[in-house]
């Protein structure tokens, strides 16, 4: 195919204007908190007291979706993406939704955890505010995205889409919480909990990642097996799996309650996991119903 630039006119579209202001914010928003210098931690103190998952899950949201906006933006310049072999709609929607999501996390958790670890407060705050913006700017362009025809914006653009990347966007917030969980709840009677939760989080995580890559990359007709039925499964076991996490979860917070640990970072975090897991089970219990009608209808037609 020839590669086409872009005429001067959509260097004023809203779409080039929200992934500018995308790349821009992200990579100001890396930048400020690389260069901050973290509070002198006591000698005697327990290395994962030291707020390093979440530190390391903001740097990671704020880098890596600096880098993929910035590689759509230029290829969209340039009109490289007709070489590529994605499927560039469900890209670039994927990329907008799960951007948001991960950004908003970043925003809320860098703030509320990971800022009182640093010196620097005003650089923080400034860091905060543009993390804001970067979440707006992935809003933005999901909401621009989202709003155009059916065929333009893909499957990842549909309900069903969406619901994938909520499901990613809550196991990845899981692995983050778990880790940060076994550092502060340590004992031994919570093993077991952990053991379970994290299989489950890394089977979900695995399977919904698997089933995004399919997408993008057009692959779902060449499955040994029907793919439909394949989303079908892979949602149910989703739907089990996260019940029995949700279920812990709740028996971690009575536990919790009835040894008087309610004001501890443990049951913040134990609250925050119960939220996130309640909201993912949602979303692949709805998903799982669109699977089932999806495959209702194909079997009447």
């Amino acid at each position: 195919m020839p590669v086409i630039i872009l005429e001067t006119k959509d260097f004023t579209g809203p779409l080039f204007l929200v992934r500018t202001w995308a790349v821009l914010s992200s990579c100001t928003t890396f930048s400020l908190v690389s260069s901050l210098e973290p509070v002198e931690l006591n000698k005697n103190a327990s290395l994962c007291q030291h707020p390093n998952p979440f530190r390391i899950f903001c740097m990671f949201t704020w880098c890596f979706y600096f880098t993929l906006t910035l590689l759509i933006h230029i290829l969209s310049v340039i009109q490289f993406h007709n070489l590529i072999p994605v499927s560039w709609k469900n890209l670039t929607v994927t990329v907008a939704l799960s951007g948001a999501l991960m950004s908003l996390s970043a925003s809320v958790l860098f703030p509320w955890i990971v800022m009182d670890h640093y010196k620097e407060r005003q650089r923080c705050v400034a860091a905060s505010v543009v993390s804001c913006l970067t979440f707006l700017a992935y809003s933005s362009e999901s909401y621009i995205l989202r709003t155009q025809a059916q065929e333009q914006r893909g499957y990842m653009g549909s309900m069903p889409g969406l619901l994938k990347i909520f499901q990613l966007w809550g196991g990845c917030q899981m692995i983050v919480l778990v880790v940060e969980v076994v550092c502060v709840l340590p004992t031994p009677e919570h093993r077991w909990q952990l053991w379970v939760t994290s299989i489950t989080y890394a089977v979900c995580v695995l399977t919904c990642f698997a089933t995004v890559v399919v997408i993008l990359g057009d692959c779902a007709g060449r499955c040994l097996l029907p793919f439909d039925k394949c989303m079908t499964g892979f949602n149910l076991t989703g739907v089990l799996f996260y019940m029995v996490a949700t279920v812990i979860c709740f028996t971690e917070i009575l536990q919790l309650r009835e040894k008087g640990s309610i004001s501890g970072k443990g049951f913040q975090l134990v609250i925050m996991e119960t939220v996130v897991a309640s909201i993912t089970l949602l979303a692949y219990t709805v998903d799982f119903a669109f699977s089932i009608k999806l495959l209702c209808h194909r079997g009447h037609t």
